[in-house]
């Protein structure tokens, strides 16, 4: 609040110079009028002199300081807003969370430098300007108040209540409009291959025919809010004429300051005919906040008797779980009873149809989501390879050392030789999404990115899929090859991957325990969930 108050005093100083200049002007034209000597109307000169400068200084100030402010606000947004996507569970990767950070933050300009500084700056002159007329007249001053308050209250009010169904609508009409952007972009060819092409087109062309028609809507109420504020202003303006001109035909006004009544409504148009279009950044504002807070404020999970202590990384690699029961934070358990432990050199497979849960528990063993009950000990050094795992469009050197971002070329030739890749330079171009590489290249490449982290606890989601069947057999024999000693669980559909692990775990609604030994079952005191990368 106290970084705001600054360009907001600003604000109402550049707004009290704009109103003043043309007050003052209307009085010195009309005392001049009257051929009194120059020396009697040098200071008002200089006023006006003075008022005409500061006008624009002061605006340019207010906006300096505004947007400083403004862009602080954002910069704090942004990194929140990191800070919550590096923390939280995986979310797509689509042009809907693209928007979010970049438009949906963007416009949080807007609250400062359109919303907040124009609504304080107003409601301050109208208040000022009202207690000056009426020290004139009160009756031109009642009357300036009473159609300010119309002008610059009552119509912004009614502007935003017309306006409020385009405003809900416009932020996710704009981001589904870049979602579908999105799409097409990468997805032309697949579409132009498939007939699909044009239907894609025509979606777009729909979403976007949506959101220019909630702009017009928008702009619509925001001429019709001008054209009102105009007859209110002209109304004002003749009834102060009326009221100041028989104040001067009965001797209670100075004929001078006639022009004083008559032009400071004028002046104030200026001051609340930006408060229909303040009212309508406020609602979009508030729309982008909602989206805003929603991507960065966490969400709270109810109370589970999940107890959370570390694993040790240094330890031999084991996945110990008891009585574990996995879902979203705030949502339903997607499957319960899990007992099962994976010790060195073990495989054991996670199936069952998708929408199960399986991907859950990824994300649980992870530490990206807690445990709704039960006990969970990760010990060792824990690796994640997603079957989406994403490769960045840079080189080959930068992908492989997300795994371990110190790693020298040394340990990066060496991971990419381990998995096949010896044949890539490590400055090599990628693409975007991997597109200069084959599928089987993209999987290796992500591969190697658990090699050079040294991973001794593999968690696997899916690594077979999409590959033909010889590049998905090379995939399965290279990880069982790479790290014979791991513990690893693979979530899997893939039958040939299944029968070449130790044990299979099947999901169907509720997870079926799978007994674990008396001698195996952790210390309850100790079991807590951990993910290291």
């Amino acid at each position: 609040m106290i970084k705001i108050a600054r360009p907001a005093a600003l604000g109402v100083l550049a707004q009290a110079s704009a109103v003043g200049l043309l007050v003052i002007s209307g009085w010195l034209l009309s005392r001049a009028a009257e051929h009194p000597p120059v020396l009697y109307l040098m200071t008002t000169i200089v006023a006006v002199r003075a008022l005409g400068i500061g006008r624009g200084v002061l605006r340019y100030r207010e906006r300096l300081a505004g947007h400083d402010v403004a862009l602080g606000i954002q910069t704090k947004l942004r990194v929140r807003a990191f800070d919550r996507l590096a923390s939280a569970p995986p979310m797509r990767r689509d042009s809907d969370l693209l928007s979010r950070l970049i438009n949906d933050i963007d416009a949080i300009q807007d609250l400062v430098v359109r919303v907040i500084v124009p609504a304080v700056s107003a409601g301050l002159l109208i208040i000022a300007a009202g207690a000056v007329i009426s020290s004139l007249s009160w009756p031109a001053g009642l009357t300036l108040f009473a159609g300010s308050v119309v002008a610059g209250v009552l119509v912004p009010l009614i502007t935003a209540r017309l306006s409020l169904a385009a405003a809900r609508t416009r932020a996710p009409e704009q981001a589904a409009l870049a979602q579908e952007i999105g799409l097409i972009a990468h997805g032309r060819l697949d579409l132009s291959a498939y007939g699909a092409d044009k239907d894609a087109v025509e979606r777009l062309v729909r979403t976007d025919a949506r959101l220019a028609a909630a702009e017009r809507r928008s702009a619509y109420v925001s001429g019709l809010a001008g054209g009102v504020q105009w007859v209110v202003t002209g109304a004002v303006i003749v009834g102060s004429l009326l009221i100041g001109g028989r104040a001067v035909a009965t001797a209670d006004l100075d004929p001078v300051l006639l022009a004083v009544l008559v032009l400071t409504p004028l002046a104030m148009h200026e001051v609340v005919a930006v408060l229909p279009a303040a009212a309508q950044n406020w609602l979009q504002c508030r729309s982008a906040l909602r989206r805003v807070r929603e991507l960065i404020m966490p969400r709270l999970a109810d109370s589970r008797p999940v107890e959370q202590v570390p694993g040790d990384p240094t330890a031999e690699p084991r996945i110990l779980a008891e009585e574990l029961a996995i879902g979203w934070p705030s949502g339903d358990t997607l499957a319960a009873g899990l007992n099962f432990a994976v010790g060195p050199g073990q495989r054991v497979a996670v199936t069952g149809p998708s929408g199960v849960g399986k991907s859950t528990i990824a994300a649980t063993l992870m530490g990206f989501v807690a445990p709704h009950s039960g006990h969970l000990r990760i010990d060792g050094r824990v690796g994640y390879l997603a079957q989406d795992a994403h490769v960045f469009d840079t080189s080959v050197v930068e992908n492989v050392r997300i795994g371990r971002r110190d790693a020298p070329d040394e340990a990066v030739r060496g991971a990419l030789d381990a998995v096949g890749l010896d044949d890539l330079a490590l400055d090599r171009m990628v693409g975007e999404f991997g597109g200069r590489l084959s599928g089987g290249e993209a999987r290796r490449l992500a591969l190697s990115r658990l090699v050079v982290a040294d991973s001794n606890v593999l968690i696997l989601d899916e690594p077979t899929e999409h590959l033909d069947a010889v590049t998905a057999d090379g995939i399965i024999e290279l990880i069982f090859r790479l790290r014979p000693d791991a513990a690893l669980l693979v979530i899997t559909h893939d039958r040939a991957l299944i029968a070449r692990c130790d044990r299979t775990v099947e999901i169907a609604g509720a997870i079926p325990a799978m007994g674990l030994p008396t001698r195996e079952r952790p210390d309850r005191r100790r079991i807590g969930s951990r993910a290291a990368a």
